[in-house]
């Protein structure tokens, strides 16, 4: 803007001139200037007030969308944040071979509290102690007006829980969204799924670890993010797994057992379809280690696979079978079978002490279970090839089942296996194996002669493994198992249509000082195959401390324990397994004629 003098000298001369006061131009001018000036003033207040309402009017316009927003959006509790790696909280399902959900995922929350914004630390705490029994209010009181600024209260809580804490009102009480793991089943498979709990946590989210069993043996499998909601898929069938459980509870009531396992596994892919150790646990609610004690009465242990015993007779049909292979007998050759046996300082001797004698044939000798026929085989064999012979079935070393515990099961062996250990381990004594051990052992035997490897997941097919006998030797061997249940000691297996064959095994348990052995506390074996004609399946059964009592005096061998339960294991389970019944021939000469 030009500025204009108040007093311009032309025309003051001219008013001078004229007669005229020159004061008046100068007045005129300011005034002029003045109004300028005001004019000025007032249009940039004008223009600030035009944007400053602008302003506003935005800001008004957000707020109500924001408040807008949040009226129509669920209401969550506020989460702190935290720099770092994200946590992976989706953890893949578990299924049977059919797809029956062992185990999934439940959203779920956990009780945080910040104790610097609560307001009735005392009257929460023993709210809180009311809504959650395991919970000390004064340990809540002390957390709660101490100098913790955070502190979890509840890893887990039921939606009838939250609400219970949410009408408690405090804001001090804060909820965070989680993952659960959920076992549906309950106690069924307890020790093949194992259980899982939270790992890394925030108030946001928490990662879900296996702890036991094949939730931690598959973990990263578990929770790989390519799996995209593909669940993990086990050989278990869980109405197989059902009924073996319910059978063999009801078999450990009856014969006063201590604790009992089954393994019932594919003769030809070695898939267990079932696993089952009592007694067991439910994974939703995992117990805690036992502290003091035998670590084998835990519910947590798990016979069937950490459960290492001397198996007794069940692995006679090794010897004989080796036997074969290498040509020194068939199933009709006679062997000497004359008891007692002396070894050097030992003396080998028959169950009662018992002379089946002088001679047997080979079949006899498993039907019987002849001690001293087994360890004359053993030494013809030798003890180089003999401990060859087993250690080729897998007996000698940890199981490679997807089970966590399973390499810490070492089966126990001699480092020195001598003429001794030849004969009493030709007869299942001196050293042990688990019943998965001795399930996978059988099923390599009697499958055609050629080795199987254990698993839990699904197959569809199983290559053949490397042959470790001859087909004739294997169906040698299956028929002197079915000969036992027709009219050995196993003769409580028969299972009309099923053709059950088998081999049992009694084996007094070891004092805890390892000098002797109890000789009122046994472990009962039973190991089967069905049907002989044509070998589908392996079933092991083992119970710990049996007695049957429904006499005058205690039975305590295989014969009167193991067997009956596992006969009727395989009668409920093998319609379930699809195997059809075989129609046993009859005799016409039998059938007479109903009274008129």
């Amino acid at each position: 803007m030009t500025r204009i003098p108040l007093r311009p000298l032309a025309r003051i001369l001219d008013a001078r001139g004229k007669g005229e006061n020159p004061d008046r131009i100068e007045r005129e001018n300011l005034r002029q200037r003045n109004a300028e000036i005001e004019a000025t003033t007032r249009r940039r207040a004008e223009g600030r007030l035009v944007i400053l309402a602008g302003f506003f009017v935005c800001a008004f316009l957000v707020i109500g969308a924001r408040m807008g927003l949040m009226a129509t959006s669920e209401p969550m509790e506020p989460r702190a944040y935290t720099a770092g790696n994200s946590i992976v909280a989706q953890r893949a399902d578990i299924v049977d071979r059919h797809g029956r959900v062992l185990a999934t995922n439940l959203s779920t929350f956990a009780l945080y509290a910040q104790p610097p914004h609560m307001i009735d630390k005392e009257g929460a705490a023993k709210k809180l102690a009311a809504i959650f029994p395991d919970l000390d209010e004064a340990e809540l009181i002390e957390d709660f007006t101490g100098d913790r600024k955070f502190l979890w209260i509840k890893k887990k809580v039921s939606p009838e829980q939250r609400q219970a804490v949410h009408d408690i009102g405090d804001p001090g009480l804060l909820f965070g969204p989680r993952e659960m793991r959920l076992y549906p089943k309950g106690r069924l498979a307890a020790h093949v799924l194992g259980g899982a709990t939270f790992g890394r946590e925030g108030v946001s989210s928490a990662e879900v670890i296996g702890v036991a069993g094949i939730e931690k043996a598959l973990d990263d499998t578990l929770r790989d993010p390519a799996r995209k909601g593909q669940p993990l898929e086990l050989a278990l069938d869980v109405a197989v797994q059902s009924t073996m459980r319910e059978v063999l509870m009801g078999g450990m009531s009856l014969m006063n057992a201590k604790g009992a396992a089954g393994v019932m596994m594919d003769i030809h892919t070695g898939e267990v379809v079932s696993m089952v150790s009592l007694p067991d646990f439910d994974p939703n609610d995992r117990p805690r280690p036992l502290t003091e004690g035998d670590a084998g009465d835990s519910p947590l242990f798990n016979r069937a696979v950490q459960g290492v015993y001397e198996l007794g007779s069940t692995f006679k049909i090794f010897t004989a079978a080796q036997a074969m292979e290498l040509g020194l007998v068939s199933a009709n050759t006679m062997v000497d079978a004359d008891a007692p046996m002396t070894w050097g300082r030992h003396r080998i001797r028959e169950f009662q002490n018992k002379n089946y004698g002088p001679l047997l044939s080979v079949t006899d000798v498993i039907v019987k279970s002849s001690n001293v026929g087994t360890a004359k085989m053993a030494l013809q064999i030798g003890p180089k090839r003999q401990r060859e012979f087993l250690d080729s079935f897998g007996v000698f070393d940890p199981s490679p089942i997807e089970l966590i515990e399973a390499p810490g099961a070492q089966p126990l062996v001699p480092s020195n296996w001598s003429e001794i250990v030849t004969i009493t381990a030709s007869y299942g004594h001196g050293f042990a194996a688990s019943p998965l051990h001795l399930a996978t052992a059988y099923a390599s035997l009697l499958n055609g002669g050629t080795k199987v490897t254990p698993t839990l997941l699904k197959r569809d097919y199983a290559a053949p493994g490397p042959r470790l006998v001859r087909e004739d030797v294997s169906r040698a061997s299956t028929q002197m198992l079915r000969e036992v249940v027709v009219r050995g000691t196993a003769s409580l297996g028969r299972v009309p249509g099923y053709e059950v064959g088998g081999k049992t095994g009694t084996a007094n348990k070891p004092l805890t000082s390892g000098a002797g052995y109890h000789q009122d506390k046994n472990i009962n074996t039973f190991a089967s195959v069905f049907p002989a004609s044509d070998p589908q399946y392996v079933l092991v059964v083992s119970l710990d401390e049996a007695s049957d009592n429904s006499g005058s005096e205690p039975r305590r061998t295989a014969g009167w324990t193991a067997v009956p339960v596992a006969a009727e294991v395989i009668r409920r389970t093998a319609p379930l397994l699809g195997v059809r019944p075989i129609i046993e021939p009859f005799d016409p000469s039998k059938v007479t004629l109903a009274s008129q």
